[in-house]
């Protein structure tokens, strides 16, 4: 298995959780997902992920409608399995936005604002005391870590995790 694959008993429960989504099981999604999942963890553009994922567009466009239903939020809150809350630390990071990227015609925001470094957007990521990430929130890069940091930590609280 090369190092980049899941190995065959995480994606057993992987493919598990993702069923309950109601994503429907074809032959191809292990591949699917594994397609999406070497492109985040290289940051490839689409078009240079490797044939043996699948056409990239395919890929592509399966990523984007699993992102506007929130599956990707579901299958993330899912993966959180007793998390240590001794310590919870937040962070955030700045991710600098295409100067194409703003002025998209769209309902939902873009979190994308000015900052020192242009146009810009800002990952704030909350990890427990395993170091592994438990609530995250994207912003404009002109937000504050001390404006988003009350919002994140309640979240925590309302939260249920799933346990035992």
């Amino acid at each position: 298995m090369p190092r980049y694959m899941l190995s065959d008993e995480l994606w057993s429960k992987l493919k598990r959780i993702m069923l309950q989504f109601s994503i429907y099981d074809k032959r191809n999604l292990r591949m699917m997902v594994e397609g999406i999942l070497y492109r985040m963890r290289v940051g490839c553009p689409w078009r240079d992920i490797p044939e043996q994922f699948g056409k990239w567009n395919s890929v592509y466009r399966k990523f984007n409608v699993w992102s506007k239903k929130g599956i990707w939020r579901c299958l993330l809150d899912a993966l959180i399995f007793e998390p240590d809350l001794e310590w919870v630390f937040i962070d955030g990071s700045y991710v600098k936005a295409h100067q194409h990227s703003a002025g998209a015609i769209g309902k939902s925001p873009q979190a994308i604002g000015k900052s020192r470094a242009g146009r810009t957007s800002k990952i704030h990521l909350a990890i427990d005391a395993y170091g592994l990430p438990i609530a995250f929130n994207i912003t404009g890069g002109e937000v504050n870590d001390c404006t988003e940091a009350p919002g994140i930590i309640d979240s925590l609280r309302v939260r249920s995790f799933h346990y035992g």
